[in-house]
């Protein structure tokens, strides 16, 4: 058995399905003290699945800086530091032509898919300079250059920017930020709606386009499993990647976004 995270304290947002519930319980697997936060209340029976006792959950809307911080403060208090941050929430909301898209929804899809990572980033920060030393790994996407989701692509975009901008900003004082950028993903269905309005049946359309488009992209013509994608995320967060920083590693069978 690995032991990567043996003695670490780890905060893993969007924790509660996904690729983010098995990157925490991989790292309670490790030996990794984990927090995980979502908004979602089931986040709690995933935290009790996590192995040794070593997985806390907490409810919080992480669209909102209060959500961030109240994070960030959990984990302090809990644990008395952070050593690694986690940030995966995000996701599109609809799939439709950019034409199509109205104003609110443009700031629904940005709220979503980068403004938890940006709160995440600030939030964490102080711990991270006080301790002189940390790791953020934020999970980004390959849909940088994909259709029918601009205003996410553009969310992902700039967590790409930020990943870079901020590692140059803090790599002297002992920080190191990456991210992965995860292709399409097979996982099982949401417990939580990607859209809680729904879909139409042209919605349906759209996002089926984008679908093919995914498969047709990438070398591979299929998508990823979920351990293909929570693999790179562990090793990015672990010291074996301890002089990586700044980077964003593309897991998307060879479509690079």
């Amino acid at each position: 058995m690995k032991s990567r995270f043996a003695g670490k304290v780890v905060v893993v947002t969007g924790a509660a399905q996904g690729i983010l519930r098995g990157v925490a319980l991989g790292i309670a697997e490790e030996g990794g003290q984990v927090l995980l936060v979502d908004r979602a209340e089931f986040v709690h029976d995933v935290a009790a699945e996590a192995a040794g006792g070593r997985g806390k959950g907490l409810v919080a809307d992480l669209e909102s800086y209060a959500g961030a911080q109240a994070a960030m403060d959990e984990a302090v208090q809990r644990y008395g530091r952070i050593d690694i941050l986690i940030n995966g929430v995000g996701g599109a909301i609809r799939m439709r032509p950019y034409a199509q898209y109205t104003p609110t929804q443009i700031d629904a899809e940005i709220r979503r898919s980068l403004m938890p990572t940006l709160y995440g980033c600030h939030a964490v920060l102080p711990q991270l300079l006080q301790q002189g030393r940390g790791v953020i790994v934020n999970v980004s996407s390959n849909a940088t250059r994909g259709i029918r989701r601009v205003p996410y692509s553009a969310a992902k975009g700039g967590v790409n920017a930020l990943t870079a901008a901020l590692a140059m900003e803090y790599g002297e004082l002992g920080i190191r930020v990456v991210a992965t950028a995860p292709g399409g993903t097979q996982a099982p269905p949401r417990r939580v709606p990607r859209n809680p309005e729904g879909d139409s049946q042209q919605e349906q359309m759209w996002m089926q386009e984008a679908v093919q488009q995914v498969t047709g992209s990438n070398y591979f013509k299929r998508y990823s499993t979920l351990e293909e994608q929570i693999a790179p995320i562990l090793f990015l967060a672990s010291d074996d990647a301890s002089y990586i920083t700044g980077a964003v590693l593309p897991v998307a069978g060879g479509d690079n976004g």
